[in-house]
């Protein structure tokens, strides 16, 4: 066991996901009990670490915090400590303040830094390793995207949000005969997609990976008309895009390290096949509904895996290092391999197969 680690801290960064609190609750027993070193959390993601925001993390703290959605310590998606937006004369400039957060990081007599976070906030957690900051990364997204790791917490919960719309959409799409487009989060990849379209019925799923032609996607709705059923149910990843077309932006934000906010796919999708088939078509977008309240089950005793992982990891000496799951093994990879590097689902993979064995069509 690493010796000298009396103190560590804690910072959740990027957006919030269902299973933060109890990682942070998990680290903190872990660190106390098992342990017995100090906690705090630095407050608002990276911004708290520029501006030195710390707070006590202990029995009492953390109490009650399990079943709650979002993060105690709160977060931060805009804050890039290595490269912060600054105008000067009208125009944006970036400058590199991270010797700030290493600074605020040794006054406070911290010994290790635990991160949790997407791709963006394990970014900068690498970056603070090579300055010589003893970090350890923790993977949250309820994408389900990031390579190296089976399974993030907060995807469980993602998708039993989404699945709960689907079974409600099915009723209204059914009494009125409707087309009925339901809008998931994923990005760029098309888990919550697949797996609650599979859970929910759908009837179509179109996901990032496999490009939709949407005649055949209507082609699917016709031929559920011809048997009788006079509805349909559509489940779309905010990333899906049509053959030979791009993906919806929303809308570009540029003080965020990931600018582009995708949303308004199902839009596209409903008026297309409204025109095309004749029924009419309502699209929903889920949106952060999918991110917040209690998590699962399944999410809590993860993220609870998660924390102690971590915390272990730290005093092991396995610095610079994110904590994964494999199969039903807490691990770890190296930060340096798991930075750039996604996990989408593969259009020829198992889950997509069966699928299709059922008749749930792609449009491809």
């Amino acid at each position: 066991m690493v010796k000298g680690i009396k103190k560590i801290a804690l910072l959740t960064g990027g957006g919030d996901c269902p299973g933060l609190n109890a990682v942070i609750r998990a680290a903190t027993k872990t660190a106390i009990i098992k342990y017995g070193v100090e906690v705090v959390g630095f407050v608002n993601g990276y911004k708290g670490l520029y501006n030195g925001n710390i707070m006590n993390l202990d029995m009492d703290t953390i109490s009650g915090i399990l079943p709650r959605g979002g993060t105690i310590l709160y977060t931060s998606n805009k804050t890039n400590l290595f490269r912060m937006p600054f105008k000067e004369n009208g125009e944006t400039i970036y400058k590199d303040l991270s010797d700030v957060g290493v600074k605020n990081i040794k006054e406070a007599g911290i010994d290790a830094l635990i991160i949790i976070g997407g791709d963006g906030t394990l970014t900068s957690a690498r970056d603070f390793a090579r300055k010589g900051v003893k970090v350890i990364g923790v993977p949250k997204t309820i994408d389900n995207d990031l390579a190296y790791t089976d399974i993030t917490f907060g995807f469980d919960t993602a998708v039993s949000v989404a699945t709960d719309a689907i079974d409600r959409l099915h009723t209204t799409a059914e009494s009125h005969h409707r087309i009925m487009c339901l809008e998931v989060m994923g990005r760029y990849a098309g888990w919550i997609a697949l797996e609650a379209g599979l859970a929910g019925g759908a009837d179509a799923i179109l996901i990032p990976e496999i490009p939709y032609n949407i005649n055949k996607v209507a082609a699917k709705i016709e031929e559920r008309r011809a048997a009788g059923k006079d509805f349909s149910i559509i489940v779309v990843a905010e990333g899906a895009k049509p053959l030979s077309g791009d993906m919806v932006v929303q809308k570009l934000i540029e003080d965020s390290p990931d600018p582009v906010r995708l949303g308004g796919i199902a839009n596209k999708v409903a008026a297309d096949l409204e025109e095309i088939v004749g029924l009419e078509s309502r699209a929903t977008i889920l949106g952060h509904l999918q991110r917040g309240g209690t998590p699962t089950s399944y999410d809590r005793n993860l993220s609870t895996r998660y924390g102690k992982a971590a915390v272990d990891l730290v005093f092991s000496g396995k610095f610079a290092e994110m904590v994964t799951l494999k199969g039903n093994t807490m691990s770890s990879a190296s930060l340096e391999e798991v930075i750039g590097k996604s996990k989408n689902v593969d259009p020829e993979g198992e889950m997509v197969n069966t699928a299709k064995s059922i008749g749930i069509a792609f449009g491809d």
